[in-house]
């Protein structure tokens, strides 16, 4: 079932999503050479427990943390650990929040330090496939709309997404009805209404869309060791356009924020 969010609900889910997109957004100051992805975990875990909100990850289905820290060939889901990030790496991070019983959703693919002219267009192109997507979500177009909007602008730059995984309805749980592949034909798909709201994931793929799952049953990578981009944001649906929900235009870092050497379906 497709639900329909009041304007209350949507600005409850909107104080989550911009919660969300801020820790997201000091998590990537703190990313840098030879910070490992679990240091960010326990940054992360910290701010959430200043800011009164609950990680949406952890204990996910059993997911053990409250971030997924994903570093060059793999996509999303991966566990944070001691790897240790180096220059010229880039890390995909997606977090989920609960505040007052909603959820927010949101993912961002960081550079460390200085990255090679294809990873900034892998990327570049990526935040675009995600910008397109959205252009799409607006009441009466349909799900597929969003899907062919980014297929076709990852394809026309060579680009591969991936299928496994896709965005989702979010609210009062974190995968909700409708499903958004980042594949699929315009015209097609559940139509869109307002008070819907989803989250659109562009994950594109360097190389071929094969993806596999590593033995820790989470961490997915592309299947010929190429590198993988990942933007998200959540949004909601009005007769207007996209109400992107997990903006965040003032970027603040917690006092003393300082780290010591430590469906997409989450």
């Amino acid at each position: 079932m497709i639900i329909c969010r009041s304007k209350s609900e949507i600005e409850k889910l909107r104080r989550s999503g911009r919660l969300v997109r801020q820790l997201l957004e000091e998590t990537r100051r703190q990313a840098r050479p030879g910070v490992s992805t679990l240091d960010l975990e326990r940054f992360v875990e910290g701010r959430l427990e200043e800011a009164g909100a609950k990680p949406a990850f952890k204990g996910y289905r059993g997911y053990p943390c409250c971030l997924c820290a994903s570093v060059n060939e793999e996509i999303i889901h991966s566990i944070p650990s001691e790897r240790r990030l180096k220059e010229g790496d880039i890390v995909s991070l997606d977090l989920g929040v609960i505040l007052d019983g909603y959820y927010g959703d949101s993912a961002l693919t960081a550079a460390i330090g200085e990255i090679s002219e294809p990873l900034q267009r892998l990327m570049r192109v990526t935040q675009e496939c995600l910008d397109l997507g959205i252009r799409q979500a607006r009441a009466g177009n349909r799900v597929g709309d969003i899907s062919w909007a980014v297929q076709q602008h990852a394809e026309e730059n060579g680009y591969s997404v991936v299928r496994e995984f896709v965005g989702h309805g979010v609210g009062r749980a974190l995968h909700e009805e409708p499903q958004v592949p980042n594949y699929g034909q315009a015209g097609r798909g559940p139509v869109l209404k307002p008070g819907m709201v989803i989250a659109i994931e562009p994950m594109v793929n360097a190389g071929r869309a094969d993806v596999k799952v590593l033995k820790d049953k989470w961490t997915a990578v592309t299947a010929d060791g190429q590198y993988s981009a990942h933007f998200e944001h959540m949004v909601a649906i009005t007769p207007d356009g996209a109400d992107i929900l997990t903006e965040f235009d003032e970027v603040r870092t917690a006092p003393g924020a300082t780290l010591t050497m430590q469906e997409g379906r989450l």
